[in-house]
């Protein structure tokens, strides 16, 4: 294994493998890590300046004009693959289950009598499974053309993306008619099967992203569908709550390690506190001379927004900032081989439900709901009756911004931070509170998950760019045909 052509030595590493030694593994390793040299005859590993024979621990003496053996990128493949095959007697599940995975790409016929004696030995149900596609795929290259047959049948009820791989390589390869229908069978078969979780995925990454589109644009339901102000620094109120969960990230890193796990946690009630008063400083000093004129509204929340980016950079330079994961948000549920849901995705879609609930409840079952819906429908009248309108309207703007924050706060698990984040999203927001119907939280929620499924169904059929311009066009065409949205504002007020 250590000596001569690439083809000897790959053919002395299978007859290795055939009946493997306890210090074959460890052979492997030295090779890979380059600590192997080659006398006439006998092979050394050398590490920490120590000479020992290859396959034992006895001390050796190096012979002069010992020389390294130089592995090629073919045999780093073939020694990295029969360490993956010795990996599957390990006590260690994960191991075993690592080396399983690392197998799939790389099984042939030569690793077959090692891949039944790693089969008779697993009580794993899972990996058993497993184990008996990789059988069935290293069947694929035997010399009997029944035995072939028989694993391509085997193959046909495994869907897994690996095994698609097999089929096709080795029905390019394959002479015999009866064993290329039979591949071809299971080819269509295991297509099928995997037809489903790409399906099931775009439906997932629709759901996801309109969870977040739905999450961005609540507290633009409130500053502009229920109060009427075109809030342009919106996705900057946004931008503050993803900065405010970076700041205690760095705070936990700092102060609490032991504790980081956690830190999420803490950052929801942190980001919607600080943009929520950063939403009421804005409403105090500028937005409360401007209702009832939307247009500048428009124009000096859009100043705003220049500054609030302008102060973000000054403060955190103009590159995106790091925001970790904690481990119980990595990683994701595997649901079939080729679908599998990352975790932080489904927190947000668990977050963002809890967000909206939470925000239902308030408006229609608290005392600051009630005052928010009277002040907006008939500012005159609330006040009549001896409602505090204009700390109502800083109250309900607030909101707004606490919930842009929580936005904030969801879209730094899944994506960058950085000072031009808000500004992804304020026009798909805006497109959302638009085509929901303006003051209308159900149609918030349905035009958010309608159009992140539109979005991404669209961008498996047309790419990324033309879904965006077919969905802007259908957001332009339903308008002009119900201009109120889809759900339209009931009542005398609306009529009138």
């Amino acid at each position: 294994m250590a000596a001569g052509d690439s083809e000897a030595r790959l053919a002395a590493l299978a007859q290795a493998l055939a009946q493997p030694d306890p210090a074959l593994a460890a052979f492997l390793q030295a090779l890979l890590d380059d600590q192997v040299k080659v006398a006439p005859g006998r092979a050394f590993v050398v590490r920490d300046g120590q000479a020992v024979l290859a396959g034992s621990d006895q001390p050796a003496a190096l012979p002069e004009g010992a020389e390294d053996v130089v592995n090629n990128n073919r045999m780093r493949r073939e020694i990295e693959s029969a360490l993956a095959s010795l990996r599957l007697f390990s006590p260690d599940r994960a191991a075993r289950a690592k080396a399983v995975a690392e197998l799939r790409e790389q099984v042939d016929a030569s690793r077959l009598p090692l891949l039944q004696r790693a089969l008779q030995a697993e009580a794993d149900a899972a990996l058993r499974a497993q184990l008996e596609a990789l059988v069935a795929a290293a069947q694929l290259t035997a010399e009997d053309p029944a035995q072939r047959l028989q694993a391509a049948q085997r193959l046909a009820s495994v869907a897994d993306p690996s095994t698609r791989s097999v089929l096709l390589e080795r029905l390019a390869a394959e002479a015999d008619p009866s064993v290329k229908a039979a591949l071809q069978q299971s080819l269509a078969a295991v297509q099928e099967r995997l037809a489903w979780g790409e399906r099931l995925g775009v439906l997932f990454a629709g759901i996801s992203l309109g969870s977040i589109l739905m999450l961005a644009a609540l507290g633009l339901a409130i500053t502009y569908g229920l109060m009427g102000v075109i809030n342009m620094a919106h996705g900057e109120l946004i931008m503050i709550g993803a900065y405010a969960t970076y700041l205690v990230q760095r705070a936990f890193q700092a102060w609490a390690p032991g504790w980081f796990e956690a830190y999420v946690l803490v950052a929801i009630p942190v980001s919607f506190t600080v943009s929520a008063l950063v939403g009421a400083v804005l409403e105090r000093s500028v937005i409360r001379w401007l209702y009832g004129r939307p247009l500048e509204t428009l124009l000096a929340t859009w100043g705003i927004s220049l500054m609030l980016m302008q102060a973000v950079r000054s403060l955190f330079g103009a590159q995106n900032v790091a925001v970790e994961n904690p481990k119980w948000l990595s990683g994701g549920l595997e649901v079939l081989p080729n679908l599998t849901l990352p975790w932080n995705r489904l927190a947000i879609l668990a977050f963002a439900a809890l967000v909206l609930a939470g925000m239902v409840l308030l408006i229609a079952r608290t005392r600051l709901g009630l005052f928010v819906r009277g002040v907006t429908q008939n500012r005159r009248m609330a006040a009549c009756v001896g409602v505090h309108t204009s700390r109502v309207d800083t109250w309900a703007f607030a909101l707004g911004a606490g919930i842009a924050g929580l936005a904030g706060c969801a879209l730094s698990q899944v994506g960058n931070v950085g000072p031009d984040l808000g500004q992804g999203y304020i026009v798909d927001s805006f497109m959302v509170v638009v085509l929901g119907g303006v003051g209308q939280l159900a149609g918030t929620v349905y035009a958010g998950l309608g159009l992140g499924l539109l979005n991404k169904v669209l961008e498996g059929w047309q790419g990324a760019v033309l879904a965006k311009i077919m969905v802007l066009v259908f957001i332009v065409a339903f308008i002009q045909k119900r201009p109120q949205g889809i759900f339209a504002l009931k009542g005398r007020s609306a009529e009138a």
